[in-house]
This record gives C-alpha cells, structure tokens and sequence, in this order.
C-alpha cells in the first residue's frame, strides 16, 4: 500500500462517517425528482439500488481496504493507472463539488422562502440578495475549512442528525393527514407497473447515480480518520439501509401531500412541511422550525463537500501536479488554507456567474446538471478500475 505524504490529524471516527454518510447522500431534492415518477417510484428506487447502490459500496469499501489514504478517489485512481487519470478525476470531482456548493446562495434563499410570507418571501427571490448570501454562505465555509474538522465534524454531525429528525416529520405528516381525514388513503409502498420511456430512464439514471452517489466521498479524509481501512467500510454498512428507506419513504410522503405538478423540484422537503403543517393551525409554526433545520442541514452538506474537495489541490501539490503552494499548512489548525482560499473563491465565481441571464429555477438548473456531468465521469474511471501486481 503507498504510504500518506503528510501525517494529518485524525478527527474522525466511525459515529461521524455515518452521520456524514447520511448528511451527504441524502440530498435535500431527490425525493422531488423521483416523484416526478408516480407510484412507480418504489420500483425505480429500488433498481436504482440494486444497479447503482450496491455495487458502488461495494467497490468503495474494497477500494479504501486496499488504499487508505489522503485524497481517496484521487489517490486509487492514480495507483490504479496513472498521475494523469489521477489529476482529471480529481479536476473533475472537483468541479462537481464547486459547482454543487455555488447553489448553496440560490438553495438556501428558496427555502427561507417558504419558510416566510409577504415582503420576506419576496426578498429571497432578489438576485441581490442572493448574492450576498452566496458570499456570506461562502465566507463561513472558508472559515470552518480552516478551523478544521476538529469543529467542523460537528457541524456535519449535527446536520445528520437534523436530517434523520426533519424525514422523521415527514414519513409522519401523511399519518396525521390520515388520522384528521385530510386524505382519505396512504399506501407509503404501494406500486404501479412503470411505464418504460425516455423520461423514466433519465429519471431512474439521475435516481441511481446523482441520489445514491457518495460513498466514495468522505474517503477523501481517510488521512484524517481513525482506522480509516476498517471505519470507512463500516460506516457505508450502516448508512446505506437507512439511505435507502429514507429515499422511498420520503418521496412517498412528498406524493401524498403535493400535487404532481406542483412539486418544487428544488426545494420539495420545505414544500411538504409548509403544506402539511399547515391544517394544523398554531402547529404551522413547527414547519417553520423544520424548513430552518432544513437550512442549517443544507449549509452543513455544503460543509462537507466544500471540506473535502480543498483537500485535492493539497494532494495534487504533494505529487507536484500543482504548485507547492496549494500544499501549505495553516500553522495552527493543520489545514490547508492556501486551497482552501482559492476554492472558495472560484465557487464564490461560478455562483455568480450562474446568475448571469436566467431566472432562479433555470440557474439552479444549470449548476446542478452540470456538477452531475462532472461527477459521472469520476464514476466511470472508479467503476473501471483493473489491478496489477
């Protein structure tokens, strides 16, 4: 096994992979996406798993055996073949995570959104606002970057934790709605023989591959994981069940409550819990309270792609793939602060640029599609990988 360039700090243990797991693959929109597909959705669901899921878990869990290291998919891929394949994967692993952060500005305006009324509400549709809360969002997460994991497993861990809480609400919402009589039928499992067309099988390919892709994420740290050959494997063992039934009980809930062509496909977990609260009268405020953990759990997967994806440039600069410069450590925290600047800023470009000409559907539209353009390709060197001795 090659051995790690630098000795980092291991901060993490195996109840802050799983939470990460969680906090990361569950993303806050998928549920919308696959509602798009009616009833069929459990069917998708689970082909999605058996095509997609599984075999990635597999593959991350015997990759990460064989080598633990610093920088994960980055580091097997240049093993595996060469420095070159390595430098794209890790060029193009991190333009998803840049592109996928710059959303956070139009993410979290959406969902204050419908978290407020009048003036408020309309507030967050401004592109000026969005703007600055793009830089302020940005800010913070070069701030905790720096700082470390030593605060910033923390912030993840919290918003795993918010995340399994706010799908609890909702896998509840349709019951009460059911015991109150606002809808007469809830069958969370119930099914229909999918209808084979060109949207369903871009659908169940955005299912399989953008929803339950992952894993291989938070190997990335395995430098700074305790045990990370044995703990990293162990925490895809345990988030991936509970992934999955959060998947195809939470776009159930999203059907029962939301019509068809209705759904907000980027916010569509806010959605759900304005409108199911809101026959309840003083429990509407519980939404309110929800869609801002929603907030806090969408700041803190920002957290964790932002975190990992500064960590390629020091990895690449260790190989002398890019200046020496991007390898330097904050003095005190141990990280790599230089990266971390210049990837902060390059998100804080993208995000205004994204901007430019569109409204805030299109923009959000635009940037997703493209950083799961880039992550596909990451996906084809790993699934492809060969061995020699």
């Amino acid at each position: 096994m090659p051995a790690e360039t630098v000795e980092l700090k291991r901060e993490l243990g195996l109840s802050d992979l799983v939470l990460t797991q969680i906090l990361f693959i569950v993303g806050l929109a998928w549920v919308g996406v696959a509602a798009k597909l009616g009833p069929s959705h459990v069917v998708f669901w689970l082909l999605a798993m058996t095509l997609f899921y599984v075999p990635s878990a597999l593959v991350v869990i015997y990759l990460n055996g064989l080598m633990p290291l610093e920088g994960g998919l980055y580091q097997w891929a240049k093993h595996g073949f060469n420095p070159f394949i390595g430098f794209l994967v890790a060029w193009n692993l991190g333009l998803f995570a840049i592109l996928n952060v710059s959303e956070i500005g139009i993410q979290v305006t959406q969902y204050l959104g419908h978290a407020l009324s009048g003036d408020g509400a309309s507030l967050m549709q401004a592109k000026w606002f969005i703007v600055i809360s793009s830089v302020v969002v940005l800010g913070a997460l070069v701030w905790l970057s720096i700082r470390g994991l030593s605060i910033g497993k923390w912030v993840h861990k919290t918003g795993g934790v918010l995340m399994l809480v706010v799908f609890v609400a909702i896998l509840a919402l349709p019951l009460l709605h059911l015991a109150k009589g606002a809808i007469s039928e809830y069958h969370p499992l119930a099914t229909v023989t999918p209808v084979v067309s060109i949207m369903s099988l871009n659908l169940l390919g955005k299912m399989g591959f953008g929803a339950f892709g992952g894993f291989e994420y938070v190997a990335i740290h395995a430098g700074e994981t305790r045990s990370p050959s044995r703990t990293i494997g162990r925490s895809v063992m345990i988030a991936a069940p509970v992934i999955v039934l959060m998947f195809i009980l939470g776009t159930s809930s999203v059907l029962a409550l939301v019509p068809g062509e209705q759904i907000d496909l980027i916010a569509p977990i806010p959605q759900v819990l304005s409108l199911g609260f809101a026959p309840f009268g003083t429990a509407a405020g519980v939404a309110t309270l929800a869609i801002l953990a929603l907030v806090i759990i969408r700041l803190a997967q920002s957290s964790v792609t932002f975190a990992a994806i500064t960590r390629l440039p020091m990895v690449a600069g260790w190989d002398g793939l890019l200046p020496a410069w991007f390898t330097k450590l904050h003095p005190k925290y141990q990280t790599p602060a230089n990266a971390i600047v210049f990837v902060g800023l390059v998100t804080l470009a993208f995000a205004m640029l994204g901007l430019i000409g569109v409204g805030k559907q299109e923009a959000f539209q635009l940037l997703w599609n493209a950083a799961g353009i880039f992550y596909a390709l990451t996906y084809l060197v790993m699934l492809r990988f060969r061995w020699w001795d």
